[in-house]
């Protein structure tokens, strides 16, 4: 599934311009481990504030859902933090970005138990995976309680998924929104990327 839908998105960007193109850093590293991109194009890295320009926000009260605001896609400029100042609350992010690994949103909240910055997420792969992402997230995330939960839905045909953020490489409560969702894209792509490559 990646491996055709980064060809295909590298394909319409050659449209726009057949010397140069943009792409998140794991985005480069796959296509040029897959020998995604033509001879003589220009891949440009593209940022985290550019990969979710296009992001619609709401915040969420976590009991009952409602819609608190809708931000724009600025908002991710605050600090993570701001998730355990207002505990009662969460982040709901769309953004076209996680299109090419299968996933229409992420919300992120600090779960009251573990107190972890937790990922929350619908992944659309097959129920055969089930054992590679678990045996992924082990292996990619450090902490020993609450690091992840994995449920597949055969009615909608998705992984109902959430993994604290805490645990993974490159996490620090110094970072802000935008830098965590980016963390959280890389982590997607990356686990996505794996397992189907080990196919």
């Amino acid at each position: 599934m990646l491996k055709k839908q980064l060809e295909q998105y590298i394909a319409d960007q050659l449209l726009n311009d057949p010397q140069k193109i943009e792409l998140h850093k794991v985005e480069k590293d796959y296509a040029e481990t897959h020998q995604l991109l033509p001879t003589g194009v220009e891949v440009v890295l593209k940022d985290a504030t550019s990969n979710f320009s296009d992001a619609y926000l709401e915040r969420c009260e976590k009991e009952t859902v409602a819609l608190i605001i809708v931000e724009t896609p600025r908002f991710l400029e605050e600090k993570i933090d701001h998730l355990k100042t207002h505990i009662k609350e969460f982040l709901y992010v769309e953004s076209k970005s996680f299109d090419l690994v299968g996933v229409d949103a992420v919300s992120l909240e600090v779960d009251d138990v573990f107190e972890t910055y937790t990922a929350m997420f619908g992944l659309k792969m097959k129920k055969k995976y089930e054992a590679a992402i678990k045996e992924y997230l082990d292996t990619n995330l450090s902490g020993d309680v609450g690091k992840y939960s994995v449920a597949f839905s055969g009615n909608d045909g998705l992984f109902d998924m959430n993994f604290a953020l805490n645990y993974a490489t490159g996490f620090t409560e110094e970072m802000t929104l935008l830098e965590a969702y980016d963390l959280i894209y890389s982590f997607i792509f990356s686990m996505v990327a794996e397992i189907e490559d080990a196919e």
